[in-house]
């Protein structure tokens, strides 16, 4: 087999050396990795025009166990902090405490009754505990009902925050994305999160509090009246969700 490829190189001085194809019965026109597949590998070749796979190999049990060594060596163990759920190479689970914190509202078609977010303005206001899930298209956004480390079994609650789709997922609009899905990027996506400027709840998110009013007003009174605590009890579940059962969604 000969097969041209287009290769660009990585850092740390490394170079495309083996390329494995995975094969699967076709029959019934589909293939969905459930029937009896086999599986190759091949040497590549450097050539002028680029690199090329050459003629394989069946894929066997030693090949497997050496490359998994090899790619375990490539990403380094690292302590985990008490906030972190899920830490895998496909998604970043944490779970944020409750708390008071700058908020930046800049409210595109504010109200008259509207008593500090009239204007554009940084106020302190009380936020619920979060769950942030990072995956390697978005972040999750989801409220928890009690400011605790989280289990699989937790339910999930629609999060206050105005740059949030009633899908959970973050609005990031101009909002610089962060790189990777390590530990070292949580600080990235929490300030995507909380410290930029909202602007007007997405559509479907005044539906997700209980009460008159919508979410504009709850954080105008929060916000007028110096609140300590969010109430949590506003909020409506998500999906009726888990924790666990949003996480498997999501990085499905």
């Amino acid at each position: 087999m000969t097969v041209s490829v287009e290769f660009e190189p990585t850092e740390g001085g490394m170079a495309l050396s083996k390329a494995i194809l995975l094969y699967q019965s076709s029959s019934r026109g589909r293939v969905n990795g459930d029937g009896p597949a086999f599986a190759s590998i091949h040497p590549v070749e450097q050539q002028p025009g680029g690199p090329v796979i050459g003629a394989g190999a069946p894929l066997t049990r030693a090949h497997l166990r050496r490359w998994s060594q090899a790619l375990g060596r490539s990403a380094p163990p690292e302590i985990l902090p008490a906030n972190v759920l899920v830490a895998h190479p496909d998604v970043l689970a944490w779970w944020v405490p409750e708390q008071v914190r700058p908020a930046y509202f800049d409210i595109t078609r504010p109200t008259p009754d509207l008593k500090v977010l009239g204007q554009r303005t940084t106020v302190p206001v009380p936020y619920p505990a979060h769950l942030l899930i990072a995956t390697r298209k978005t972040v999750y956004v989801v409220a928890l009902p009690k400011s605790e480390r989280p289990c699989a079994d937790t339910p999930v609650l629609h999060s206050p925050v105005l740059n949030v789709f009633i899908t959970g997922a973050l609005c990031w609009g101009n909002i610089a994305k962060p790189k990777g899905l390590t530990v070292a990027a949580i600080a990235e996506y929490e300030r995507a999160v909380f410290d930029s400027w909202s602007t007007h709840p997405n559509a479907g998110q005044d539906r997700s509090i209980t009460g008159k009013g919508g979410l504009v007003r709850l954080w105008d009174g929060l916000a007028a009246r110096w609140a300590k605590r969010f109430p949590v009890s506003r909020l409506k579940p998500f999906e009726g969700l888990t924790v666990g059962q949003l996480i498997q969604k999501v990085s499905a």
